[in-house]
């Protein structure tokens, strides 16, 4: 039977256990949004795991979502992530930085003033943290702005690779600007960017390419959360919506899709599993016991912890020894 410390390929990232670090978008507060001596500690405890996925980290300073978060647009921030990775190198792990832009849940007192951008000029009306006055409504991009924000993706892979990770991931989830275009409750537009579930998917995916350009599509992942309604997402067809988003996954061949979802009767996990042809990380509401069954049951090849991490840093030395972990541990 297979088991959680069984090895495991997802792309051409060979992970030695089948336990990730889950990445947390907001949870960081980092001066001059550089990561830091915490940072690097912080990775550098958890290295044992099979995989860390690092971040969120903003790809532009438009794209910023929450005080003080790290960034990955500029050489500073480069040489702040390379201390990261170098810690967790020395200790034997692989690390991915995880690449975003919260698009509309943002608010100008982050961006110098600057209006969060969208897809449409729909304002977020719901989330976990909103800013003190709420959300505002967000300027619609442009077409040429479109294509300069998929080439801030690509440079931000360009300095991953620089950095020395391991790999990148999209983050397309949790209600945040590549979600924002995924979904009709939140884009409306007309062009070759909205209307039908191809359209919409068109951002995604060129951002993928493009990120595939730097590291070769084996070493890219792609973070999706079909049934989270964090930050306001609604679709009218999410099945349909999924299906198509995983197929072309597939087509791609990237390492790996992290699904973020609880599990249900209306998770859309299995419909992301039949279309998608490669590795699926299973994220959220897992303990040891339902990952192990998770994996042993061919839902997924991994799975990714965030609290459990955050309050257990030898959280896989603790599940080999069957120890229970810290109260709070379930995410």
């Amino acid at each position: 039977m297979t088991s959680l410390f069984d090895p495991v390929r997802l792309g051409e990232i060979e992970l030695p256990n089948r336990i990730v670090v889950a990445p947390s978008a907001g949870t960081w507060s980092v001066h001059g949004r550089v990561p830091d001596e915490g940072m690097r500690a912080y990775y550098a405890q958890r290295a044992d795991a099979g995989l860390i996925l690092a971040g969120a980290a903003s790809v532009s300073p438009l794209g910023i979502g929450h005080p003080d978060t790290p960034g990955i647009w500029n050489s500073v921030q480069v040489r702040g992530w390379r201390l990261v990775t170098d810690a967790v190198h020395q200790r034997g792990g692989r690390i991915v930085l995880q690449l975003w832009h919260a698009g509309r849940v943002s608010d100008p007192e982050y961006l110098s003033g600057e209006m969060p951008v969208a897809p449409s000029a729909i304002a977020c009306g719901r989330g976990p943290c909103p800013p003190p006055g709420g959300f505002v409504v967000p300027r619609s991009l442009r077409l040429d702005e479109i294509r300069r924000v998929i080439a801030d993706f690509e440079q931000a892979a360009r300095h991953a690779w620089q950095a020395e990770f391991d790999g990148v991931e999209i983050h397309a989830g949790d209600g945040y600007l590549i979600d924002q275009f995924l979904h009709d409750g939140s884009n409306g537009r007309q062009d070759d960017y909205g209307g039908s579930i191809g359209k919409r998917s068109r951002f995604l995916l060129e951002i993928v390419d493009a990120c595939a350009g730097i590291w070769g599509s084996g070493r890219v992942g792609v973070h999706l959360s079909p049934r989270g309604d964090r930050h306001d997402m609604r679709d009218s067809d999410p099945v349909a919506l999924y299906r198509h988003v995983a197929h072309e996954l597939g087509q791609r061949r990237v390492a790996f899709v992290c699904v973020r979802e609880h599990e249900g009767a209306d998770a859309l996990t299995p419909v992301i599993r039949d279309a998608f042809s490669g590795a699926l990380v299973l994220s959220e509401g897992y303990d040891p016991d339902s990952a192990l069954r998770a994996v042993q049951a061919g839902q997924g090849e991994a799975v990714a912890f965030g609290r459990a991490f955050a309050r257990n840093p030898d959280l896989v030395r603790r599940i080999r020894a069957g120890q229970a972990l810290a109260p709070g541990s379930t995410i």
